[in-house]
C-alpha cells in the first residue's frame, strides 16, 4: 500500500470536504467532541488548496489522508515553552486520515513523509496543537518524538502544544 503524496488542487475540495465530515462524526461516534460545524470549515480547506499549503496522499483514486503545512500560527502558540525558539519550523495543521483508511498505519506513515519531506527543505522542527481528548492523535504524536511545550484553551477545551526537533 503506497500512497502518493501530492499538492492538493480545486477538484479535490469536495472530496476533502466530504474526508473531514466523515472523519469528524467517527470521531463523534469515539466520544472524541472535536471537529463540528465551526471548524473545520471547508474554506479553511479552499484557503489552503489556493495558498499551495494543502497535502493529499492518494491510495489509488481515493484521498487516505489530507494535511496541511505552514508557517502560521495562533497567537496562544507564543506562550509555549520552545526548547529552540530560533530554530526554523513549520506547522502542521489538520492531519486527517479518512476513516475508511484508519488504524492501517496512513497517519504514522504520513508523520514520517511529513518530517522528511521537512528536513529535506532545511526546516528544523515541526509544531502543531492536539485537543487532549484525542487519544489517537495523541498517542501518533508522541511515539513519533513529539513532546509537550505548552497548553492553550480553544472553544473545545484543552490543547497540548506540540514540537519534534528534526536535527
Amino acid at each position: 500500500m503506497d500512497i502518493q503524496y501530492r499538492q492538493a488542487e480545486k477538484a479535490d475540495l469536495e472530496g476533502i470536504a466530504a474526508l473531514a465530515g466523515q472523519a469528524a462524526a467517527r470521531m463523534l461516534s469515539q466520544g472524541i467532541d472535536q471537529w463540528d460545524e465551526f471548524y473545520p470549515l471547508r474554506e479553511d480547506f479552499e484557503q489552503d488548496v489556493n495558498g499551495g499549503q494543502l497535502t493529499v496522499g492518494m491510495l489509488g483514486d481515493e484521498i487516505a489522508v489530507i494535511y496541511t503545512i505552514n508557517e502560521e500560527y495562533e497567537p496562544e502558540y507564543d506562550s509555549a515553552k520552545w526548547k529552540e525558539p530560533e530554530k526554523s519550523f513549520c506547522i502542521l495543521h489538520r492531519l486527517c486520515v479518512n476513516p475508511v483508511f484508519q488504524n492501517q498505519g496512513i497517519a504514522r506513515r504520513t508523520m514520517e513523509h511529513i518530517e522528511q519531506e521537512a528536513a529535506a527543505k532545511g526546516i528544523q522542527a515541526i509544531r502543531l496543537d492536539v485537543f487532549s481528548q484525542n487519544p489517537h492523535a495523541l498517542k501518533l504524536y508522541r511515539n513519533r518524538g513529539f513532546e509537550e511545550v505548552g497548553t492553550t484553551q480553544w472553544r473545545k477545551g484543552l490543547f497540548y502544544l506540540m514540537e519534534k526537533y528534526l536535527a
